[in-house]
């Protein structure tokens, strides 16, 4: 299949990226480089000079919201993406209504409580959309053991499910990129899969 053919599959999709930090600015950036049509960030942050190790961030966007900055980045790598931005902290209220709509969502926190909330939230209130979760991406080296799990049919892992982030075993570009477009990989696979009949349901 032509990349042309791939792009304009794509083009009908709407993915939701939860968090704009290295997870989720890298892995939007794959998406958008491939064509998604719509993509739907949500992040309440601003950009620190220390995201800026493996962050999709400049120098000059320091003290922006990272969803401000992302939205502004994409358009310059590819303007036909709708980027819808929401700077605000998703919780259990607000998920669904900012998500809704979405046929995938990329789970992209640093934080265990959030994911579990964002999983529990999404296969809860929008049952049926498949939610792709970033896990163990700290450190460097040890490549072989990031994977891709498929647990069941609405819920994907992507990274080492082990190492745990911390001031001494940091996260740094080259795992938190892989993990990134593992999970950009992964939901391309997820869409590509989509029929017409997907549309008709």
């Amino acid at each position: 299949m032509k990349f042309s053919e791939i792009k304009n599959h794509l083009a009908l999709f709407r993915v939701g990226i939860a968090g704009a930090g290295g997870l989720g600015s890298n892995c939007a950036v794959a998406l958008a480089r491939c064509g998604v049509g719509t993509l739907v960030l949500s992040d309440f942050d601003v950009i620190e000079p220390a995201n800026l190790n493996r962050q999709y961030y400049f120098t000059n966007q320091v003290g922006m919201f990272k969803t401000t900055a992302l939205k502004d980045n994409i358009a310059r790598i590819n303007p036909d993406i709708t980027v819808i931005a929401h700077t605000e902290k998703l919780n259990e209220s607000n998920i669904f209504e900012i998500f809704e709509g979405c046929d995938v969502v990329v789970e992209a926190f640093d934080k265990d409580e959030m994911k579990e909330m964002l999983i529990e939230t999404v296969q809860t209130k929008m049952p049926g959309t498949p939610v792709v979760v970033g896990s163990g991406l700290a450190g460097w080296g040890k490549s072989n053991r990031i994977s891709y799990r498929k647990i069941d049919e609405t819920l994907y892992v992507c990274g080492d499910e082990s190492t745990v982030a911390g001031d001494e075993f940091p996260p740094m570009a080259p795992r938190v990129g892989m993990v990134a477009n593992m999970q950009a990989n992964t939901v391309v696979e997820i869409l590509m899969k989509k029929t017409k009949d997907y549309f008709q349901t």
